[in-house]
């Protein structure tokens, strides 16, 4: 369950977003009927909600019990880390290696609690059940909504669908893994991986998100075949600061450095002759 920061009162505008993205101002923007709003949180949680299927499969088939694989959706709720840790135990990872690699995965939801915690600014009785459901698909349908009413209407009918769609069907398809045999064969460990990176994609706006991700991606695929599992995971967070030093480089260029050297110099030169 991601930690959220807890979100300060609000003192706007009834009804609008505070700190909104750039562009329009919340007021400025067109509202949003309800009815549309419910109708595109219930799309995401119900095709999302239901790959829970594939997840209670894949746990089962990698040795994880019913009950075991059950917890994990009630608590843990947030596929690409559950997927991350029954695949690395599947491969015969160490359980603290791949419980890290899980956790780092999912640290993701605590900044986006920083973010959705000023949209909703939601009552401190709520926000820590709220806050259990702050992950990418309530993140994605919350943010573009115009205002704090539709912006709570869908986090709350995403959350909601995902959570009870994604624990049941869980249940089922830990119950029916035996039925459908070798479940490396159907391929269903990589349903919600998938899911993950079509919602990622559209957000990669930038030539630095678009780098760091590519970076990322080939430091996983070169390192897996020879690091044990879960590692690679890991090991590929190293992308963000290593593109973010190279672009610095980038932008202050050679020239800069011989610059301030050069002013430097005569600096100096000009300190000697006085």
């Amino acid at each position: 369950m991601a930690e959220q920061t807890a979100p300060p009162e609000s003192t706007g505008t009834p009804g609008a977003i505070s700190a909104g993205p750039p562009g329009p101002v919340a007021e400025d923007r067109p509202d949003k009927p309800d009815a549309a709003v419910v109708r595109d949180a219930l799309g995401v949680g119900i095709a999302v909600g239901l790959s829970g299927f594939a997840f209670g499969v894949t746990s089962a088939g990698s040795g994880l019990s019913l009950l075991q694989t059950c917890v994990l959706s009630l608590l843990v709720f947030t596929g690409a880390s559950q997927f991350a840790l029954v695949g690395a135990l599947a491969a015969g990872g160490n359980p603290y290696t791949a419980a890290a690699g899980a956790f780092f995965l999912g640290v993701r939801n605590a900044f986006y609690g920083l973010r959705l915690s000023q949209l909703l600014a939601l009552p401190r009785a709520v926000r820590p059940f709220a806050a259990h459901w702050v992950i990418d698909e309530t993140t994605a349908v919350t943010l573009p909504q115009p205002t704090r009413r539709a912006a709570r209407i869908g986090f709350t009918v995403t959350g909601l669908t995902l959570y009870v769609l994604w624990n049941l069907t869980t249940l089922v398809g830990a119950l029916g893994a035996e039925a459908l045999g070798d479940t490396d064969a159907w391929g269903l460990d990589a349903a919600s991986p998938a899911v993950f990176l079509a919602l990622l994609a559209p957000m990669l706006r930038s030539t630095t998100e678009r780098v760091t991700a590519g970076l990322a991606v080939v430091l996983v695929l070169t390192l897996l075949p020879v690091l044990p599992a879960g590692v690679p995971v890991l090991l590929s967070a190293l992308a963000a600061p290593v593109v973010l030093f190279l672009m610095g480089r980038t932008k202050r260029g050679p020239g800069d450095a011989k610059g301030s050297n050069g002013a430097v110099t005569q600096r100096k030169k000009g300190e000697r002759h006085s």
